[in-house]
């Protein structure tokens, strides 16, 4: 049976993957939900018509890394997509944040990510998708949100590399960078500053940016990136130093640190 894994599968971009998946692809007979909130992802099985299995796994947690590298093991599956959707971020300046947080960003975001990918490339057939999820905060540094903007760039690269490592045996990457997306991530950012206003203008629909997401996967575009604002900042990081744009941001008060908070 052909299976689909998702990670941070109990809300947000993840939740709305495994809908999405469950709806569009027909060769999918199962799909893996990953997170640590077992309760939300149960309340999902009857929300798709295909089998969810789910596992409550804190990919930060090496003895439930293990877990499923041994359910990987001795089921042998074969996966056809890898959503890598858990992550999260915290606004503050560096040092305003706790620790347990900043280093749990990283953790998340990057080790965590990895650990998945490791173990489950073993399993992907020819044409199969690995879709990981970054963010437009890669394309430059981000004041007040550096930690996080520093994570989704070694995702962007990583997949990058990842992609051409793969594409000898017909599996592709695609690294998804959105802007603002509205989802609860907001809502824990926000435990230790506020978004800027701008950001709250831009906010993105998750079903679309999914949407999008899948399709261009399918189609092997290596990055997807939803809407006009973002594929403009996306273009403005290639071609002007990050330095001018930092500044040009500071001046219009786009992205404004005072003391430890945004």
């Amino acid at each position: 049976m052909k299976i689909a894994i998702v990670t941070g599968a109990s809300s947000g971009m993840g939740k709305e993957f495994v809908m999405q998946i469950a709806d569009r692809f027909n060769g999918i007979g199962e799909i893996w939900a990953i997170a640590r909130r077992q309760e939300l992802m149960e309340e999902l099985s009857p929300l798709v018509p295909v089998k969810l299995r789910t596992f409550s796994i804190d990919l930060t947690d090496e003895s439930s890394l293990r877990e499923l590298q041994e359910i990987l093991e001795r089921e042998k599956p074969e996966v056809k997509m890898l959503i890598n959707a858990a992550g999260y971020g915290k606004i503050g300046t560096v040092g305003s944040v706790s620790l347990s947080d900043e280093m749990g960003m990283v953790d998340l975001n990057c080790r965590g990510l990895i650990a998945v990918t490791h173990m489950v490339i073993p399993y992907l057939s020819s044409n199969s998708r690995i879709i990981q999820f970054s963010s437009s905060a890669s394309f430059l540094p981000q004041p007040g949100f550096a930690i996080y903007a520093a994570t989704k760039s070694f995702v962007l690269s990583y997949s990058r590399a990842l992609n051409e490592e793969l594409n000898h045996r017909g599996i592709f990457v695609t690294a998804v960078c959105p802007g603002p997306v509205r989802t609860e991530f907001f809502d824990i950012a926000e435990t230790t500053g506020r978004i800027p206003a701008y950001k709250k203008v831009v906010m993105a629909d998750p079903k679309k940016v999914v949407r999008q997401a899948l399709r261009e996967s399918m189609m092997g575009r290596p990055v997807s990136v939803y809407g006009g604002t973002m594929k403009t900042l996306r273009l403005a990081a290639k071609v002007m130093p990050h330095s001018f744009i930092l500044r040009l941001f500071r001046a219009i008060g786009v992205m404004k640190v005072k003391n430890e908070r945004l």
